[in-house]
């Protein structure tokens, strides 16, 4: 079992980047599968999540309107399409995913290394 997150990298206030969360082993299509994020000194926080039952998606009110997570179920792949990044969304994101809901996607066991963003002029 695998989940390998990518996409992170340095972008300017305002820039966008796209996540992805590819897993291998096993079917992702089953599961909630949820981003969170833990910024340095800080506590990890869920930012989005969207359900295996009927891709209903969740979102952090912070990124509410900038964020869109998507999945793509014949990839075995979950994206998140970060757009109007802030410096504080400065973080190191994870992917994973469960079976409990996804209003506790920061209690997500994590199963791989994150990647980091980094939002900086």
């Amino acid at each position: 079992v695998q989940l390998q997150a990518s996409g992170g990298g340095l972008v300017q206030p305002g820039g966008s980047l796209r996540l992805s969360c590819v897993a291998s082993g096993f079917t992702l299509n089953y599961y909630n599968v949820g981003w969170s994020r833990q910024a340095p000194g800080k506590e990890r926080e869920g930012v989005s999540c969207i359900t295996g039952r009927n891709a209903t998606t969740y979102y952090q009110d912070s990124v509410k309107g900038r964020f869109t997570i998507s999945r793509d179920n014949a990839k075995n792949t979950v994206y998140l399409q970060m757009n109007s990044l802030k410096p504080e969304d400065t973080a190191t994101y994870y992917c994973a995913f469960d079976d409990r809901p996804c209003t506790e996607v920061a209690q997500y066991v994590l199963w791989g290394q994150g990647t980091l963003v980094t939002v900086s002029s």
